[in-house]
């Protein structure tokens, strides 16, 4: 009886720590989408920019994923060289596709 009793407790017990673990990974997976933002070239042209953390050519039609983080200056780019700030990353932009037409 004593043996039935340790072994539902610890059943009991597995379930809990199962639900938390899901719990946690699906909240982990929002904030892991809303802590970043997708910068779509829609022009015609490749474009170099610099992400404030390094520089990234996004060719015309494909895309970036930028961590958000509001302040970040997203700058065109030159060979390397940062050029003039195209905007600065807000709150309001996390989890969305951005697009650079908007910008330039």
């Amino acid at each position: 009886m004593r043996y039935l009793t340790i072994l539902l407790a610890l059943f009991i017990a597995a379930g809990t720590v199962a639900a938390f673990t899901v719990e946690q990974k699906s909240t982990d997976a929002a904030a892991e989408s809303a802590a970043s933002f997708k910068l779509v070239n829609d022009t015609d042209a490749d474009v170099q920019i610099h992400t404030g953390s390094g520089f990234v050519e996004i060719n015309k039609s494909s895309s970036t994923s930028i961590t958000c983080e509001a302040g970040r200056e997203i700058r065109l780019a030159n060979k390397g060289r940062k050029g003039d700030v195209l905007f600065v990353v807000t709150d309001s932009m996390c989890g969305k596709t951005v697009k650079l037409s908007a910008y330039l």
